[in-house]
């Protein structure tokens, strides 16, 4: 069963901020792209009361390299994203694509 079935709307936990799979699938692109490249090696995602969190991680035993952070809509404040490196918040707003772009890519070295 794939993780995008879990989390249907329909089998949701209740209280809890879920992606969905159209956030889910960008997050798992920049990851595909950014595994391919050697940068990144594992993920987590925790999905929570106040938010939801992907998490992304160089080496397994270590703490996230970046969270990308998913904020509900609350009353008149719409819903948000943000991406952080340890306790930095390095970019939030509204759009999941413009915060993953504040995600420095690191520079790779050309043979000539």
């Amino acid at each position: 069963m794939s993780s995008a079935h879990h989390l249907h709307p329909q089998n949701r936990q209740p209280g809890r901020v879920t992606f969905d799979r159209n956030e889910l699938r960008i997050l798992l692109n920049e990851y595909s792209r950014r595994v391919a490249a050697g940068e990144w090696r594992d993920y987590a995602i925790d999905l929570l009361k106040d938010r939801a969190v992907f998490s992304v991680f160089r080496h397994t035993a270590e703490h996230p390299l970046y969270s990308i952070e998913k904020f509900p809509r609350r009353g008149n404040r719409p819903e948000r994203y943000a991406v952080s490196r340890g306790p930095q918040k390095i970019k939030q707003g509204q759009n999941l694509n413009d915060v993953l772009g504040a995600i420095e890519r690191r520079p790779r070295l050309v043979a000539i």
